[in-house]
């Protein structure tokens, strides 16, 4: 399951490569037709509006399960491995609860979204602001596995460590724990 699990993220790592890649290289024709031509491709706007959304909000759930979100680590590195704990747990039920809302703030937009068209691709509006869906349950999946984690003990060291922007290796936290 894990290997499943890791290559989806893969997946996604690759996605987000594709979807940067196209949008610099819409962006740099763009300018140069603009620059060299006097004129430009519509399209090409629209088109790295819409994957910068898309690379924004997919980048949000990658970033998650990597803890690589920006946090306020000046208290958690202050408090033992209990404390840490209990910043974790209150940290991820805020997350989920959070995460929550927005997916149904998704939710509730859709309609509106799926009878809008973009203006020159002419897609529908679902096609981009439907991300949200992703966003929204893919962080509330990874806030809840670890809430279950830490609920049962199973959270590691270098977990906490993470979340307390600690990177320690291997042997720093063989070290620790001696």
């Amino acid at each position: 399951m894990q290997r499943a699990i890791d290559l989806f993220y893969r997946f996604l790592e690759l996605l987000l490569i594709v979807l940067l890649s196209a949008m610099a290289v819409m962006v740099f024709v763009n300018v140069v037709l603009r620059y060299g031509m006097n004129s430009g491709l519509n399209v090409s706007d629209e088109l790295s509006r819409y994957f910068f959304v898309w690379l924004t909000f997919i980048g949000a759930v990658v970033a998650f399960r990597e803890h690589g979100h920006v946090g306020v680590e000046t208290l958690v590195m202050t408090l033992g491995r209990r404390g840490r704990i209990v910043c974790m747990i209150l940290s991820n039920i805020i997350i989920i609860g959070v995460s929550a809302i927005f997916f149904w703030g998704t939710w509730n937009q859709a309609p509106i979204n799926a009878s809008m068209d973009a203006p020159v691709t002419k897609i529908s509006m679902i096609w981009v602001y439907g991300i949200g869906f992703f966003t929204g349950a893919g962080v509330v999946i990874i806030a809840v596995e670890r809430l279950i984690r830490l609920l049962t003990g199973r959270v590691t060291d270098e977990e906490i460590a993470a979340f307390a922007g600690e990177n320690l290796t291997a042997e720093q936290m063989a070290e620790r724990s001696q």
